[in-house]
């Protein structure tokens, strides 16, 4: 099990890493996304990577439409997708997340998981020619719900499962269900906390999520893979101590 953090994309890349390596974490979860991360200098970073021997995972604009009922809207999606895969595979990361995407007609909301279905496929594809598994996070209805994770695990090949237990804490479905229904299919994770309301992405212990009943969950199923966490803070010294005490947390519940 692998512990790293997040950038914030209000920030730049390059310390944001430096501060995540400094900071003794094992892998930066690089997301591309504005107005400041949409694109980096993958030379620079990777420096900054190697200097302090961080791993990284890759994580996508989570406001992209790339399943939009609308042919050209999804071929841009895709090129920009592809485009976020090549800075990931160059940097290393092996693991590229995506989000649901909720932009369709309001009178094809019903169609949102078979749209996925659809738009996924090509994605996963193309992400695999980069060396890339792609995992879909977990969100808000209807993909907050274990039945319909199973049925795009099942319908579209090679797609794999990023919980995000913030997330699951204000959906349908707990994480422990999650865990206990598709473990075998999870290959990463985010932590941070709310109030069971927003995604507000809080230091451990703040909100209201149970986190020694998150990490069992985990370990229930042998998670041995790379655990993201995913707080922000305005106070560069701040966001360090939070980073520091949610780690020191999980590793005690871990133990």
């Amino acid at each position: 099990m692998k512990i790293g953090v997040m950038n914030n994309p209000l920030k730049s890349v390059y310390e944001e890493a430096e501060q995540c390596g400094k900071a003794g974490f094992e892998f930066l979860d690089l997301t591309l996304e504005g107005p400041n991360a949409a694109d980096v200098d993958t030379e620079r970073l990777k420096t900054v990577l190697d200097t302090h021997e961080l791993g990284i995972t890759g994580h996508t604009d989570p406001c992209l439409p790339y399943a939009y009922p609308v042919p050209g809207i999804r071929e841009a999606c895709l090129k920009e997708l592809e485009r976020c895969a090549r800075i990931f595979s160059r940097l290393g990361a092996r693991v590229m997340n995506i989000h649901p995407c909720y932009f369709c007609p309001p009178a094809m909301r019903d169609q949102l998981v078979s749209f996925q279905i659809e738009a996924l496929q090509p994605i996963v594809e193309m992400a695999a020619s980069y060396g890339l598994t792609l995992v879909f996070e977990n969100y808000k209805a209807p993909f907050d719900r274990v039945s319909v994770f199973k049925e795009l695990i099942a319908r579209v090949p090679g797609l794999k499962l990023h919980l995000d237990f913030g997330h699951t804490n204000f959906g349908k479905d707990g994480h422990e269900i999650f865990c206990n229904e598709l473990g075998e299919h999870l290959m990463h994770v985010h932590f941070s906390d709310n109030r069971s309301r927003n995604d507000d992405h809080l230091p451990l212990g703040v909100g209201t999520v149970d986190w020694q009943q998150a990490v069992d969950s985990l370990k229930s199923i042998s998670y041995d893979n790379t655990i993201t966490l995913e707080i922000f803070c305005n106070d560069p010294q701040m966001q360090v101590a939070y980073w520091d005490l949610s780690r020191d947390m999980v590793r005690r519940l871990w133990d």
